[in-house]
């Protein structure tokens, strides 16, 4: 089950690249730490000699892409109802239920339960959709990346803040498209808020609140209960997190509630609302994190939590704290207006903005009952989904690829970490290290299983 990985081809980069270091120790990490943060400003201008992206000259734009989709049942189901217009070539799922419907209703679709084994036999591929669990990713999506394959990979992009900024380096270096799975994204709604948002409709941001009223959290482990059933290959299951028995619950969902497969309420919703003030104000990093929630385990995620994250002043928006609140921490009245289950709050130096998925509000109401909107000037997306697979044949660039997606995902999950350590976190993002900080260091990566480790698939040494 755990096939050796073929041999990686080397970049053509820059002499004074420093070498690659393994990911493997404690000490090891911080070396990859100091080499990531060397390497972010090369990884531009790095080309991958081999294997060489499926550029859009190279496809034939009168057939349908070839594409494989890893995770077909209940979030990938969407994700294949999305790509389902192209040639189902390859269908990977750890469920033989799920396979077996999938291969059904696409009898020509090759069926898999290792996507290691996928991504090494399909050579015809012109990208790969992930809809796995968290904790597979970046294995999936890296070793995608190292066979040049474009990527629609599901939020949150990675399981920890190290895999992504590994796989945003290497899909750059790959030259593939990417697209990270934040559907709402592709909503006329977030367009026209980040419209307002940019014409300065409520003045300079000072300050956000974002909050979600559901919980992914629990208070203790489920215990393991035998034999995993005949369906369900538990091993590949786990795949890089630790190996442990049979625990019934986890698979198909509920997997979200523990950290080794995934974070929690943040982790699962953090990528659709966070994304809304991320593109309207943009945002890249913060330089701070502090978390306050119940106290931390190492084993599951927290019922409810809320996060402050503060960012410099950039050119694109003046100093600004994000605060982010889930679970039995979401409010119901922030800056003395009450608010709904779900949403975003932009506090402005003229006014204020609630925006939810499908509305915005602009207050105080009396002094905005004669706005009038401009003219939309971002246009309508064709679709999440068709904004990958147009820019896999050339044709425009996808909202949320890994350039966006990755610093916001890295955000998200800084928030976890700051929790898990109980401090205010001093983010240096050049460097990805929490500034005088080692343990809060060593968990923005993680150790993984034999076969399944994401620097071992790495693309390419600078």
């Amino acid at each position: 089950m755990n096939p050796a990985r073929p041999a990686v081809s080397s970049a053509s980069v820059q002499p004074s690249s420093p070498a690659k270091p393994a990911l493997r120790s404690s000490v090891d990490r911080r070396q990859w730490m100091q080499w990531t943060g060397a390497t972010l400003g090369l990884a531009a201008t790095s080309q991958v000699s081999s294997p060489v992206a499926k550029a859009a000259k190279d496809i034939d734009p009168n057939r349908p892409l070839n594409l494989a989709v890893i995770g077909i049942a209940n979030r990938g189901a969407s994700n294949v109802a999305g790509v389902q217009s192209q040639n189902l070539v390859a269908l990977c799922d750890v469920d033989a239920n799920y396979l077996k419907a999938g291969g059904e209703r696409f009898p020509k679709a090759k069926l898999y339960r290792d996507y290691r084994e996928m991504l090494r036999e399909e050579t015809e591929l012109d990208g790969v959709v992930i809809s796995t669990p968290d904790h597979h990713h970046a294995p999936a999506t890296i070793r995608a990346i190292e066979q040049g394959l474009n990527v629609y990979c599901e939020k949150p992009l990675t399981h920890t803040v190290a895999e992504a900024r590994a796989i945003r380096m290497a899909a750059k270096e790959a030259g593939v498209v990417t697209q990270m799975g934040t559907q709402i994204h592709a909503g006329s709604n977030y367009r026209r808020v980040v419209e307002m948002i940019q014409d300065g409709v409520i003045g300079n941001v000072t300050r956000v609140h974002v909050w979600v009223g559901k919980g992914w959290g629990a208070t203790e482990l489920p215990k393991p209960q035998g034999e995993a059933p005949d369906n369900v290959d538990w091993d590949l299951w786990l795949g890089p997190a630790p190996k442990i028995d049979y625990t019934p619950g986890l698979h198909p969902a509920s997997w979200r509630r523990y950290r080794a497969y995934g974070a929690g309420t943040l982790g699962d919703m953090g990528c659709h609302y966070v994304d809304l003030p991320f593109w309207a104000l943009g945002l890249h990093l913060p330089s701070s994190i502090v978390a306050d929630g119940p106290p931390p385990s190492d084993d599951y995620c927290p019922t409810g939590l809320k996060v402050r994250y503060h960012f410099d002043a950039t050119d694109k928006h003046d100093e600004l704290d994000l605060t982010w609140y889930d679970g039995d921490r979401s409010p119901k009245e922030l800056e003395g207006v009450s608010v709904p289950g779900s949403g975003v709050l932009f506090v402005g130096d003229k006014g204020m903005m609630i925006a939810t998925y499908g509305s915005y509000t602009l207050l105080p109401k009396d002094k905005f009952a004669d706005f009038k909107p401009a003219a939309p000037r971002i246009a309508d997306s064709v679709g999440h989904h068709m904004e990958w697979m147009q820019a896999i044949r050339g044709q425009g660039t996808p909202l949320c690829q890994f350039d966006y997606s990755g610093p916001l995902t890295e955000t998200v999950l800084l928030g976890t970490v700051a929790h898990q350590c109980g401090r205010e976190l001093k983010f240096d993002a050049s460097g990805m290290v929490c500034t005088g900080d080692e343990q809060a260091t060593s968990l923005l990566s993680k150790n993984y299983r034999e076969g399944w480790s994401v620097d071992a698939a790495a693309t390419a040494s600078v």
